[in-house]
């Protein structure tokens, strides 16, 4: 070997550099869950706002398409 490195030197280091990839991998997987479940959430909450705003809007229609008193 040209490097100086045993292959037992070697064989440590990349099962070095498997075990930081692991972590690393287990980490954004659960970044990534928790994102899923935030914009879960979020759509449930603007669905919600949605049906909110065309309940609204068909208990009073055209109030929303009037302009105020003062114009």
């Amino acid at each position: 070997m040209t490097d100086g490195k045993t292959q037992s030197e070697r064989i440590d280091a990349l099962e070095m550099r498997l075990t930081y990839q692991d972590e690393a991998i287990e980490t954004l997987n659960q970044t990534i869950t928790q994102q899923w479940l935030e914009i879960d959430r979020l759509k449930r909450q603007l669905s919600e706002m949605k049906e909110r705003l065309d309940e609204a809007e068909h208990r009073s229609p055209g109030a929303t398409n009037e302009r105020p008193p003062h114009y």
